[in-house]
């Protein structure tokens, strides 16, 4: 199945709903710190309710342990600053989908670092969309391309 990372999170609520994406559609929620909170915060708890006792998640202490563990696996990174749209990549059973800090996305390292850079198609002028959006977003379509919905 597909992993979902997200790199130096730094808002709660959006790593919770992240936690219950994850959990409805059995993925495992991968969180590379430091965190720009801490893990038993009370804002996480009222977003991810249950589905926090039902989740799989893993924390990497940092980016190299991530790398690491990861060595021999795809990362895809979803940022605004690729050329290629997601819906023009074959996603893979295993793949780990990965998703930048709300406030700065990912520096230099992690996108050289990754497989494949890819981005969600918005309209002009349009910034980008809350990281738990892209992330439901991006994981419907390698679930779908993989007929697993």
């Amino acid at each position: 199945m597909f992993n979902i990372a997200i790199y130096q999170p730094d808002i709660p609520q959006n790593t919770a709903a992240i936690i219950r994406l994850c959990t409805c559609f059995n993925t495992t929620l991968e969180i590379i710190e430091p965190c720009g909170f801490q893990l038993n915060d009370k804002r996480i708890k009222k977003v991810a309710m249950d589905y926090l006792d039902k989740s799989k998640i893993i924390i990497h202490s940092s980016y190299e342990d991530f790398l690491t563990k990861k060595k021999n696996s795809r990362i895809i990174l979803m940022t605004t600053k690729a050329k290629k749209n997601y819906t023009n990549f074959k996603f893979k059973l295993k793949d780990t989908l990965l998703f930048g800090r709300e406030s700065e996305g990912v520096p230099k390292i992690v996108h050289d670092n990754s497989y494949q850079r890819l981005k969600i198609p918005l309209k002009k002028n349009s910034r980008s969309l809350n990281v738990s959006m892209a992330a439901a977003i991006t994981l419907t379509e390698a679930l779908r391309q993989n007929s697993l919905m």
